[in-house]
């Protein structure tokens, strides 16, 4: 790889991560950031015992199975109890410090053999040539995911596959109880079963909540940047079934995103939705912990746990859409392989992945210990008994199509909330969507 293309994967790279902790409100991420650590040693394994009868390889682990827990030594002990010709080094590396110390890694050719990411940031690598194709292992689990569209967040541009999916959880809808109790508002959403309901029982229990609610702000469009900005695009692409991805695969806010967005601008200007102009989404979920406002359009496993409340109860709820049939975004967390130009050490590590993910043991645990839920079917309801949590899990049946990945993903980001002030400040919906989808794809 020539210099040139190498600086410019690793500014990219730079940018990828400074969005994603932009976005920790809700954009990617379940587990909680470690405290820091000293760096991880370089990753070059030692030379194999005489005979070549062992491969060693490095595994990078952010501590997404939870901080100080060991349990990524019991999945290397394990593994190599059942492998003992694989050797695996195992190197803790955090949230903070962890992202530099990979991208210097790559840079200098001393990168580990096994990390567990994001798609975001995995298809970066992969795009930038430092992954091994893992194409074979999502092939074979097409037939056992959830949901289809979780194929999506594993591939590339080119269809190659560089992440091998474990975990996956949606991003959904969170109401006050008690406020839409006080507004006799709970009448228009549905809590039996999977709680879907339509776009028209939205409107009315916002109406309900301006008009006798316990507090001026039924709901808030935080617009004031990028941080969880998935909640406000889920909350526009359902209520008419609409779609921002056009079928040529360019960015586009299409006549049903626009009629949403006219629906939204008329409950601003009927004071049956407020819009924040200076929030993104930690600040509107910080308002509904508050009971400032009756609902938050961000919220997920994660956020209901740091913004819970003893002063009320938080009712978790799919969002609302024309048809009654939600398509939510997600979150997924997966490995890579990075390309360390020795195929015994790339088939290793593939065995890992599978191990951790797809034991018939360690897998469900793996799984639950992200704090997901498995993007495998035949896994089940790993939650048996937590009413909530079988709740979400029976969500991922219903994401839509997964666009993180896409060419021009960080522009769009910036012009969507752009745009979302531009339709309050200014009307017109059509022309602000249109200046969306010229400058997105620019």
């Amino acid at each position: 790889m020539n210099k040139k293309r190498l600086l410019a994967l690793l500014l990219t790279l730079a940018m990828v991560f400074s969005l994603a902790a932009c976005s920790n409100g809700g954009q990617q991420g379940s587990a909680t950031p470690a405290p820091q650590t000293q760096a991880p040693s370089q990753s070059t394994p030692a030379p194999a015992p005489e005979g070549g009868s062992q491969v060693e390889i490095v595994w990078w682990a952010f501590p997404t199975f939870g901080v100080d827990t060991g349990y990524e030594q019991e999945l290397v002990d394990a593994f190599m109890a059942a492998n003992s010709d694989v050797k695996v080094r195992l190197e803790i590396i955090d949230f903070q410090s962890g992202p530099d110390a990979l991208t210097a890694a790559m840079g200098a050719g001393t990168a580990p053999d096994v990390l567990f990411d994001a798609p975001g940031r995995i298809i970066e690598y992969g795009n930038g040539g430092y992954l091994v194709p893992l194409d074979d292992m999502v092939d074979a689990l097409k037939s056992d995911l959830t949901s289809e569209s979780l194929v999506q967040t594993c591939t590339g541009a080119d269809g190659t596959a560089w992440m091998y999916p474990i975990s996956s959880s949606p991003f959904y809808m969170g109401l006050n109880k008690e406020a839409l109790e006080a507004a006799d508002a709970l009448q228009y959403v549905n809590l039996e079963g999977e709680r879907l309901w339509k776009t028209e029982d939205f409107v009315k229990m916002c109406e309900a909540l301006r008009d006798n609610g316990p507090t001026a702000v039924p709901g808030i469009i935080y617009c004031g940047g990028q941080g969880g900005d998935q909640g406000t695009r889920a909350l526009v692409n359902n209520l008419y079934s609409s779609s921002i991805v056009g079928s040529d695969g360019k960015w586009n806010i299409d006549a049903n995103g626009v009629k949403a967005l006219e629906l939204i601008k008329s409950m601003y200007d009927n004071k049956s939705l407020d819009a924040g102009f200076d929030m993104a989404a930690a600040d509107e979920l910080q308002k509904f912990q508050q009971e400032t406002c009756a609902m938050t359009f961000c919220f997920g496993t994660s956020s209901a746990i740091t913004y819970a409340s003893e002063d009320y109860t938080q009712i978790s709820v799919p969002f609302p859409s024309d048809d009654g049939v939600p398509e939510l975004e997600y979150l997924v967390n997966g490995f890579c392989v990075f390309d360390n130009k020795d195929d015994a050490r790339a088939e290793a590590a593939k065995r890992l992945i599978a191990f951790i993910c797809d034991d018939a043991t360690w897998g469900p645990e793996s799984v639950k210990r992200t704090g997901a839920f498995p993007v495998r079917a035949s896994f089940g309801n790993l939650y048996e008994g937590d009413e909530e949590m079988s709740l979400l899990d029976s969500w991922t049946k219903y994401y839509g199509p997964y666009y993180n990945t896409r060419d021009k993903f960080s522009t769009m980001r910036t012009e969507w909330w752009n745009m979302l002030q531009r339709v309050f400040q200014e009307g017109n919906v059509q022309a602000q969507a249109d200046i969306f989808n010229t400058n997105s794809n620019a």
